[in-house]
């Protein structure tokens, strides 16, 4: 599952993270709805990226977004009162983000570090290249 920050360096070109998308199949790559919501807020708040905007759909379109569900909620009640126990918040939709890898049992691909706060949640940061 990719994170919104991994969406934008793969969409503007960054090198490592085309390569790490390239060594999966397309069908094993997914977004969170969270995600695609947050790219297209950004998008919104820039009208006149007409380029970004459409290198963005397209990226979108040939991504699966998994849909937030039940499952996904059932995983974040929980979560969020243990990061809130543990005293380590992280933002609102990350921690939507996170719970719903969690819910699906995948990796989430980011290179923000907060999300190495949550419990259980496996991280891969794409932008660096495999050694």
């Amino acid at each position: 599952m990719l994170d919104t920050n991994i969406v934008s360096h793969i969409v503007r070109g960054q090198a490592a993270a085309i390569g790490r998308l390239l060594r999966h199949p397309v069908d094993a790559v997914c977004v969170s709805a969270i995600t695609a919501g947050e790219i297209r807020f950004g998008l919104a708040r820039r009208p006149e990226a007409h380029r970004m905007q459409a290198a963005m759909e397209r990226f979108l379109q040939q991504t699966e977004i998994l849909p937030w569900d039940a499952n996904a909620s059932r995983r974040y009640g929980p979560l969020r009162a243990e990061i809130q126990r543990l005293g380590q918040p992280i933002g609102e939709l990350d921690l939507l983000i996170a719970a719903h890898a969690l819910a699906v049992g995948t990796t989430l691909v980011t290179n923000d570090a907060a999300f190495a706060r949550v419990p259980g949640l496996t991280i891969e940061d794409w932008t660096r290249p495999v050694q």
